[in-house]
């Protein structure tokens, strides 16, 4: 099967599948350093770009001095330290999406992913 799609105004042509061009910039928020590092490289070899950040108290700089499009929340984060880095995002930008990723593998993070951006799913 053949076709195109747009994502983000730009045609995709691509045999079989369809992939999407969207630069996406990642923020990783998380306690396990660990993980944090597999997700940065799930989400590079996604062709997205990633920054990692183990202690949350650093959001305000990173969000100052870096596009971010998606905090990735990952383990290890109380609850209302999620709540809290949820708010000051979105304040920052309301267009940053926030995304609670607790494991499930590779296929599970990209559905949550294109769930947030569904420009980008197969038709």
């Amino acid at each position: 099967m053949r076709g195109i799609r747009s994502c983000r105004k730009k045609l995709i042509w691509q045999t079989d599948l369809f992939l999407d061009d969207m630069q996406l910039n990642f923020l990783i928020i998380g306690k396990h350093q660990e993980i944090l590092d597999t997700l940065k490289r799930l989400i590079e070899n996604s062709g997205w770009q990633a920054l990692v950040l183990s202690e949350e108290t650093q959001l305000a700089e990173v969000l100052q001095h870096n596009r971010v499009d998606v905090i990735l929340l990952s383990a290890g984060l109380p609850e209302q330290t999620q709540v809290d880095i949820k708010a000051y995002a979105l304040s920052v930008n309301s267009e940053i999406r926030v995304i609670q990723h607790y494991g499930g593998g590779s296929g599970l993070l990209k559905n949550e992913i294109y769930a947030h951006f569904p420009e980008c799913i197969n038709p």
